[in-house]
């Protein structure tokens, strides 16, 4: 069979520890990668169906590609160290509110002395505030050290609700506009202004493919072992001398750092202008099912359960019309929800690890054909 590794020998330790030490791996990735930076773009350039225009890249490739970030950054927390967060929605908006601060400029009004930052460029912007959405998830990691399980979920909650009042109230957040929505800036990178939906989705595509590469290196070094022990049994971790403070701090930083830099591509790549609601409990929700569905501990979970939570509803919606069935736009919005749960329902119960372990077990099947498995 084609995917078998028959005499692909190994002739190093590096290339025994590759990250995808099989060939057809490798060629595959490029051809993916290949696809999403080269084809995507002239397709849509030549209008070429389903990717011409600007629905396909506004409305799915370029949230599809951000909460597919955001999903990474979860799937370190939960799938990889196993600290349950309900709070992505409130990290994600630390990230937005953060990269929106200081790409306006700062100012913190004192009773000796006033603090002001100029505005920063539209990078440093989205990385710093991805650093205080960094801070703020290692502050709310230290319960992790105490409590577990649904315990800590309630506390991550918390985060969630604490800071959707946050942004709602105090206006120094939003420069004390009247109406408490945000405008994004310009997305000036560096003299270069990114518009058009084609350069949009190439900047998140960088985004997601940097930060992706750089999770699947994290999970397979010291660190992310460390993180698959505490999740495992944080006891024996412990006994074999792997601290718990580094270890869920560590994971809770990077997850964090993580969601802010999606929430900042969000809100002003994606968005565009947001007020509070745009990060709110149900964001938080969205990002742990595509986890759970698309497969807890595995970076390609969270591309494959983004897909499922974003691009099913749509075609579900879309279907109706396109046979011609007569359906009021309530009803196929009902539809569209209980397909949906019923669809993640038989999921959970044909397959609990996810569409990620489908995806590996397939792999298994095409090693091993035509042989019974």
């Amino acid at each position: 069979m084609f995917y078998r590794e028959t005499g692909q020998f190994k002739t190093s330790y590096a290339a025994d520890m590759a990250i995808f030490p099989i060939r057809q791996d490798r060629i595959a990735l490029w051809a993916v990668l290949a696809f999403a930076f080269i084809g995507v773009p002239l397709l849509a350039s030549f209008q070429v169906w389903p990717f011409g225009g600007e629905y396909m890249l506004r409305a799915i490739l370029i949230p599809f590609l951000i909460l597919s970030l955001a999903a990474i950054g979860l799937n370190i927390l939960t799938g990889y160290c196993g600290q349950l967060s309900l709070g992505s929605g409130a990290f994600m908006a630390i990230g937005a509110y953060s990269a929106y601060k200081f790409s306006t400029g700062v100012h913190i009004p004192l009773e000796i002395f006033s603090i002001s930052i100029p505005p920063l460029p539209m990078l440093p912007s989205i990385l710093l505030g991805a650093l205080m959405s960094c801070l703020v998830g290692i502050l709310f990691g230290i319960p992790s050290l105490r409590i577990k399980g649904l315990y800590l979920a309630v506390a991550t909650l918390a985060a969630q609700f604490f800071f959707d009042w946050v942004f709602s109230r105090v206006k120094w957040f939003t420069n004390y506009t009247p109406s408490g929505s945000v405008a994004a800036p310009e997305l000036n990178f560096f003299g270069f202004v990114v518009n058009s939906p084609v350069e949009r989705y190439l900047l998140c595509l960088v985004f997601v493919t940097l930060f992706a590469l750089m999770a699947k290196n994290l999970v397979r070094g010291s660190i992310g072992r460390q993180w698959m022990a505490i999740r495992d049994m944080d006891i024996a971790a412990e006994l074999m001398g792997i601290r718990p403070l580094y270890a869920k701090l560590t994971a809770f930083a990077v997850s964090s750092f993580v969601m802010g830099v999606a929430g900042a591509l969000w809100a002003f790549v994606y968005l565009g202008a947001w007020e509070p609601l745009a990060f709110n409990i149900d964001r938080s929700f969205q990002i742990l099912f595509m986890v759970i569905i698309g497969g807890l501990g595995s970076i390609l979970g969270s591309f494959l359960g983004a897909a499922f939570i974003l691009i099913l509803p749509i075609l579900l919606d879309q279907v109706p019309q396109a046979l011609g069935v007569p359906l009021t736009v309530e009803t196929v919005s009902h539809l569209v929800f209980i397909v949906t749960g019923a669809l993640i329902c038989w999921l959970l119960i044909v397959e609990p690890h996810g569409f990620a372990r489908l995806w590996s077990t397939a792999k298994e099947k095409l090693r091993l054909w035509p042989y019974p498995y």
